[in-house]
């Protein structure tokens, strides 16, 4: 499923799970969805499992937002002395929409013990409480922590079958541009690791000899205890005299405090000229993103660090210089700052926890994995890595290359469910169902849906066709490809192939007007394959081409054999 498509379906207010492979994307589309809610009046409570998921999205933990803080267990007084609360019952009665990010590493015990405190707040017995919720994360990636060692995932959970949400699984790849190691990584999400696999990470391992001459890049380890040491190890070998900057803050001390404990900027960051460092926060403006590698180059006029950023496509391996300023983290709540800290988004970049790498894109990282001891931490500390060539092995046990078996099975029941939603959403309902399910949505939410521009009509031209079909029909006609046309309409390419199949419906669309945007190389293969499997249901074709060609282009291609 692409973002546009899942954007749609989270618009139409449908509890949703929300989920995909590292770098496919999934932060950026739930701060689109969280954008698209506040510009209509609706404003979403914004929760993560962890405090460094919470602070990439502007939130505050699960924990903290429900009043369940550290407990284990809540007995049905303590239910009723929480929800009795004044701050937690107002901060729930408000809230109209839930997300959850980092639902992996959510326990179903404290899934269920947030949802029992929703129930009591709001006096409604559906899951939370009636509210809208939005389940984001990768269940491949680190489990919840459990003292017991006994790993209940939150889908196992009575409240996620009654929530039954809509899976959405993102598959297009925004992090790897490396064919050989997205295999690797898929053969890890499958649970088939084979001798190939394991001989193409034998080729990126290095001796701890070799690692002085690659000081720069960051290490990541498994275990905690050497990572602090090695980053003030590596700061004292440089030459001259250290600066600091004092991280500040304004906001009730509790807040504050957990927006510390999830920033990956330190409170007091020393630095030095040459010193190793990484960005922990996206710039507005593009010019580095949350694992951005660089280092110090010097200081400005007014003593702030200019910082050389890495650039591994150029032969000398420098690239921007950029002189950092302070950056805030903030904690919203029903649309206002409650609390927010601001610092340099720099860390040192000798060494950090994989735990901490999580949600993070490096060019290069040297890993550590010998002490590996977690299912998933192998999987997100290579996953960090966009490509082989930045990727530096120094150890690797057997449990490195392992992902909890019981996932491996319900991947594939997520994948499932998601073909049958996108299938749903982008095929059998038409536009204006979903624009009617959005607008529904809305309203409920007491929010304001932007005047719509659907059925209304030229005077002339296309046989007095509703102006989106028009102007689709118009730009496929002139467009080079399929995402050039989606790019000019400013709509998703699912959207595109939507309004074809409408004007076929009506015999307003021949072969010519789109013929042109399939390659003519994919046409006999899908044709054979429809005719094999059948046009009705085209995840079967899709999953019978092996997943080569997308949904797109196969509806294309039923299209041709229709006109």
């Amino acid at each position: 499923m692409t973002q546009g498509e899942a954007l749609t379906i989270l618009k139409t207010g449908a509890n949703v799970y929300l989920t995909g492979s590292p770098g496919s994307g999934k932060t950026h589309l739930i701060n689109e969805f969280i954008d698209w809610l506040r510009a209509l009046g609706i404003e979403p409570s914004v929760t993560a499992a962890t405090g460094i998921a919470a602070t990439h999205i502007s939130g505050m933990t699960l924990h903290s937002w429900s009043g369940i803080g550290i407990s284990e267990s809540l007995s049905r007084a303590d239910v009723d002395r929480i929800a009795s609360k004044e701050h937690i019952a107002k901060r729930i009665q408000k809230a109209k929409v839930l997300i959850i990010e980092e639902i992996s590493m959510l326990s179903a015990t404290t899934f269920e013990m947030a949802d029992a405190i929703c129930r009591e707040v709001r006096r409604v017995d559906k899951p939370f409480g009636g509210l809208t919720v939005t389940l984001v994360g990768d269940f491949f990636q680190l489990p919840p922590v459990s003292r017991n060692h006994a790993v209940e995932f939150a889908y196992v959970s009575k409240v996620w079958r009654d929530l039954n949400p809509i899976t959405c699984y993102l598959t297009e790849q925004y992090r790897q541009d490396d064919t050989d190691f997205l295999d690797v990584l898929s053969a890890m999400r499958s649970g088939h690791i084979e001798k190939m696999h394991h001989e193409q990470l034998a080729a990126r391992q290095m001796s701890p000899t070799e690692i002085p001459s690659m000081s720069k890049v960051p290490k990541l380890f498994s275990h905690n205890i050497d990572v602090d040491r090695i980053n003030a190890d590596e700061l004292a070998r440089l030459p001259g005299k250290s600066k600091k900057f004092r991280m500040s803050s304004k906001g009730k001390d509790s807040l504050v405090e957990g927006l510390k404990r999830g920033c990956l900027s330190p409170e007091i960051l020393e630095l030095k000229e040459g010193a190793a460092v990484m960005f922990t926060k996206n710039s507005p403006q593009g010019r580095f993103v949350n694992g951005t590698l660089g280092q110090v180059s010097g200081w400005g006029a007014d003593g702030l660090p200019i910082i050389e950023i890495s650039s591994p496509s150029t032969s000398s391996g420098h690239g921007l210089r950029v002189t950092t300023e302070s950056m805030e983290w903030q904690l919203e709540e029903q649309g206002k700052v409650r609390a927010s800290i601001s610092q340099i988004p720099l860390r040192l970049a000798y060494a950090m926890t994989v735990h901490k790498s999580q949600g993070m894109s490096m060019d290069a990282a040297i890993i550590d994995l010998s002490k590996a001891f977690e299912y998933g931490q192998g999987y997100v500390a290579l996953s960090r890595v966009r490509r082989f060539s930045g990727l530096y092995l120094t150890g690797l046990n057997d449990r490195a290359l392992e992902v909890h078996p019981e996932i491996v099975k319900k991947d594939m029941d997520f994948r499932a469910a998601s073909d049958a939603a996108r299938e749903a959403f982008s095929i059998e309902m038409s536009e204006t169902e979903v624009v009617g399910m959005q607008k529904k949505f809305v309203k409920a939410m007491g929010g304001a849906y932007p005047s719509p521009l659907l059925g209304t009509t030229r005077k002339s031209g296309s046989a007095r066709l509703p102006i989106r079909l028009a102007e689709t029909l118009q730009t496929v006609r002139d467009a080079k490809n399929l995402k050039d046309a989606a790019k000019s309409r400013s709509l998703s390419v699912s959207t595109i192939v939507k309004h074809l199949e409408e004007l076929a419906e009506i015999g307003k669309l021949v072969r010519v007007d789109f013929a042109h945007l399939i390659p003519i190389t994919v046409i006999d293969e899908i044709h054979e394959a429809l005719a094999e499997n059948g046009s009705e249901r085209l995840s079967t074709v899709f999953h019978a081409l092996g997943g080569r060609h997308s949904f797109e282009t196969i509806r294309l291609v039923r299209l041709m054999r229709s006109n």
